[in-house]
């Protein structure tokens, strides 16, 4: 069973940036199509951003323009370059990976994926 593995999170004061990280392994890294969600307690598990088979992406619209998702194949690892942070981002982010390739931008929707990480806290303090 692949295991996905992210790492990155951390507390920061609004307006801060964070990295994240998710390192999948696999042979067609660079196909699959991925993405990131967020849960905070009390909330349902939302998606943030995803990205294709084509590196096409797709953005939640309260985190566009201030979020971004990029692969590097070479290490088999996606990233969330998150700036702009606000409390409101505050959750326990998850990588997914729907280990198929797709075109379109990929998913935001959680039953699109087959596999996901443990998950890496973020907390957006004001």
């Amino acid at each position: 069973q692949k295991q996905l593995m992210e790492s990155g999170g951390g507390s920061v004061q609004a307006g801060g940036s964070l990295r994240l990280s998710c390192v999948a392994p696999g042979t067609y890294f660079s196909i699959y199509c991925m993405g990131w969600f967020r849960k905070d307690l009390g909330k349902e598990r939302e998606g943030v951003a995803a990205i294709d088979t084509r590196g096409t992406t797709l953005y939640a619209d309260s985190v566009k323009g201030r979020f971004t998702i990029y692969k590097d194949n070479d290490k088999n690892t996606l990233y969330l370059q998150m700036d702009g942070l606000k409390p409101e981002d505050t959750a326990m982010y998850y990588c997914a990976d729907r280990d198929h390739a797709c075109t379109g931008g990929g998913y935001l929707w959680e039953g699109a994926y087959d596999i996901w990480g443990q998950g890496t806290q973020v907390t957006v303090s004001s």
